[in-house]
């Protein structure tokens, strides 16, 4: 296997998506992210594992 058939570039034009965050991703996307954070961190603060 050569690193041509390896990787596909950039130019073939077909990528497959990874399921990844979109470019247009929507505030709301945004906003529950950071609340999912800061809760996260409430409970590893209340628990005592920092």
């Amino acid at each position: 296997m050569t690193a041509d058939t390896a990787a596909p570039t950039a130019s073939s034009g077909s990528l497959a998506r990874t399921g990844g965050p979109k470019e247009d991703s929507s505030w709301l996307e945004h906003v529950l992210g950071w609340t999912l954070v800061v809760v996260v961190a409430m409970f590893v603060t209340q628990v005592g594992w920092l």
